[in-house]
């Protein structure tokens, strides 16, 4: 009886590893999309991503967080890369200017808002507070890589406020590392998207950016030329605009394009 046990144990350990084989390898062969996306989409583009693992999208994923302009930038000098998601247009464009982009697969897929942010303890009262001695240093990405950085010089000089402050003004490599400095109490406030301000419970909103102070803030998606998962990638983002990836969006705080 003890030998037909461990034989039966010996059987199924056999099958098991078996099955655990045959799914390694039919995971094995699932194409892995490359994907540069811009940084204040970091959370949400993991679930969304694990969303459409989950309804049944055969792919591996591997994400390139990031400033949209050096994102852009990298795509020029070659990285191997399915599809780009950027924070503004002037990246996207410049790939599609230069004929790195698959024709006829650009859409806008989502929208967002600019808010100047505080440490929560802050007495911040809004963008015209900027200009006041007390306020020592403002954080922003830096506007030559970064649509939200661009966006917030827009603002800044629309509401006559930039040559006020400009001596105060640190560049930071994306939105993310703005809103790290404010909640660090490195600086006294700083320029994000208002998605970014939700995810963190040391910040609050001082202000958002009157929309006619900047250029409509959209988020392009392209394939990008040379992909070799084109019928992958072109699936997935059909996926990013389904009722289930709409609601994880919304959820976040964007809205649709």
């Amino acid at each position: 009886m003890a030998y037909k046990n461990c034989a039966h144990a010996v059987c199924l350990l056999a099958a098991l590893s078996a099955t655990t084989l045959l799914a390694g390898c039919r995971r094995a062969q699932y194409p892995t999309l490359t994907l540069s996306i811009a940084a204040s989409l970091q959370d949400v583009i993991v679930e969304v991503e694990s969303s459409y693992q989950h309804d049944g999208g055969h792919v591996d994923f591997r994400n390139n967080f990031g400033a949209s302009g050096m994102l852009a930038r990298e795509i020029e000098q070659g990285a191997p890369v399915d599809a780009i998601l950027s924070a503004g247009t002037k990246p996207v464009d410049d790939l599609q200017a230069k004929g790195l982009l698959v024709g006829g697969t650009r859409s806008n897929l989502l929208r967002n808002s600019l808010v100047l942010i505080a440490p929560q303890q802050s007495n911040l009262g809004g963008f015209e507070d900027l200009a006041q001695p007390a306020v020592r240093l403002v954080a922003m990405g830096d506007p030559a890589s970064v649509p939200a950085g661009q966006y917030g010089l827009e603002t800044l000089n629309a509401l006559q406020l930039y040559d006020k402050m400009k001596s105060k003004v640190v560049l930071a490599k994306d939105v993310r590392q703005v809103l790290t400095y404010v909640e660090t109490g490195d600086v006294d406030a700083g320029l994000v998207y208002a998605t970014d301000a939700r995810i963190s419970t040391k910040v609050r909103v001082a202000a958002v950016a009157p929309e006619s102070s900047h250029s409509p803030i959209v988020y392009p998606i392209a394939i990008v030329a040379g992909t070799r998962n084109q019928q992958a990638v072109h699936d997935f983002i059909a996926y990013l605009s389904t009722p289930a990836a709409r609601a994880m969006f919304l959820r976040r705080g964007f809205t649709m394009a």
